[in-house]
């Protein structure tokens, strides 16, 4: 099966929104060439990526990963909130965190599913799918084509917004964790629960902000259903055949993404190195040094080692860490490349779907790693369970 797109031309003289999927940013020689003579529209897609196998494959994929994001984050947000515990800085960050993958389930990941469906019923692509936006459109005092508003214009923002949030927490969390590793007796007084909420909303705003900065600082970029990725993508408007100069914009997004996980990442050195040399030295302890460290305070004891629990904290951000990075890696990659012009069509399905299948990741890991969290869990479902037992506290 074919792309599912519509015929059209477009005049000479009016700069165009022409996305395809064979060049950087979705442009395809081929269509260029053909809008001068006022010719249709080449098909964008092939039966290898728009098959209706490949969609089905696509949609149950999809939906299977909505509801295991949605459920996972749902029981994520409700042991951290009916556990008077986890109302702590680290707590609050963990819901932050949980908030963003879950909105990624509840509006990014559905989207997907009804274009994908709706593309398999209708066999008509809607006006926000790739290439569909020039028709029906109407001239602006840009000199270019507008579309009517399109739910891609939300959709995308969003989840590059969640993306962000997301690196931006676990930042968030991995200084909190340092604190607590290296400076323990004054970890109350530098992290606190009103400090924690600031910087929380001042990473929900600076996110969201990026991500919409190729629409507000620049009049060159729209959103659309990309077929390759199967989500909503920042396009660049097309003058002629000729990109906008500040196509570049695009590449602040890895550049962020990778500057707050290099912090993360020499964060987290410190603090492991700083944990290896207080193992090290329990270790000497336990082997027959106790008496040169009078119980931890004084020759090669440590005064102020930071807690089994804290210690535990920090590898499990270290782990998280990890699986974003691991997850944003073939996005960074795939934008380059598209960057300097390569084709990677396939390529960029598994890259988007990659990273959104990590805001199911983290309920895997507190799930793991995390014995409170695993407590909570199992007391939410007996407390579920305890009502036909007669008793009510």
């Amino acid at each position: 099966m074919t792309a599912l797109l519509p015929n059209f031309s477009v005049p000479e003289s009016t700069a165009v929104l022409l996305p395809t999927t064979d060049s950087p940013f979705n442009l395809t020689a081929a269509a260029l060439a053909g809008l001068g003579s006022g010719q249709s529209l080449a098909p964008l897609c092939t039966h290898c990526c728009c098959g209706f196998l490949n969609r089905t494959l696509a949609v149950i994929f999809m939906v299977s990963l909505a509801f295991a994001i949605v459920v996972g984050n749902v029981v994520t947000l409700t042991v951290f909130v009916q556990t008077r515990q986890s109302r702590t800085p680290q707590g609050y960050l963990k819901v932050s965190l949980a908030i963003a993958d879950m909105m990624v389930g509840v509006l990014v990941v559905p989207f997907s599913v009804y274009t994908e469906i709706s593309l398999m019923v209708t066999s008509t692509p809607p006006i926000w799918y790739q290439g569909s936006s020039t028709s029906p459109a109407t001239s602006s005092s840009l000199g270019g084509l507008v579309s009517p508003w399109q739910p891609c214009m939300l959709i995308g923002p969003v989840f590059a917004g969640c993306t962000f949030v997301s690196i931006s927490t676990i930042f968030l969390m991995t200084l909190e964790r340092s604190v607590a590793i290296l400076r323990p007796l004054h970890k109350d007084a530098l992290v606190t629960r009103r400090r924690t909420l600031l910087l929380i909303l001042l990473s929900w705003a600076a996110s969201f902000l990026l991500a919409l900065a190729p629409l507000i600082f620049s009049s060159n970029f729209t959103l659309e259903y990309n077929e390759c990725s199967r989500m909503c993508n920042y396009t660049p408007l097309l003058f002629g055949s000729q990109l906008p100069p500040d196509a570049n914009i695009l590449l602040s997004f890895p550049a962020f993404d990778f500057t707050l996980l290099g912090g993360t990442l020499a964060v987290n050195i410190v603090s492991f190195t700083s944990i290896r040399r207080y193992t090290r030295k329990r270790k000497l302890l336990s082997e027959g040094s106790l008496t040169d460290g009078g119980g931890g305070g004084g020759g090669g004891g440590c005064p102020h080692r930071p807690s089994f629990s804290d210690i535990k904290a920090a590898k499990t951000i270290g782990i998280l860490t990890f699986a974003f990075t691991a997850s944003f890696t073939p996005i960074a990659v795939f934008v380059l490349g598209n960057v300097v012009g390569y084709t990677w069509c396939n390529f960029s399905f598994f890259a988007f779907w990659i990273l959104t299948g990590n805001s199911c990741c983290n309920v895997i890991i507190y799930s793991v790693r995390d014995h409170r969290f695993r407590k909570g869990v199992t007391l939410l479902f007996q407390r579920e369970q305890s009502p036909p037992h007669g008793e009510k506290t």
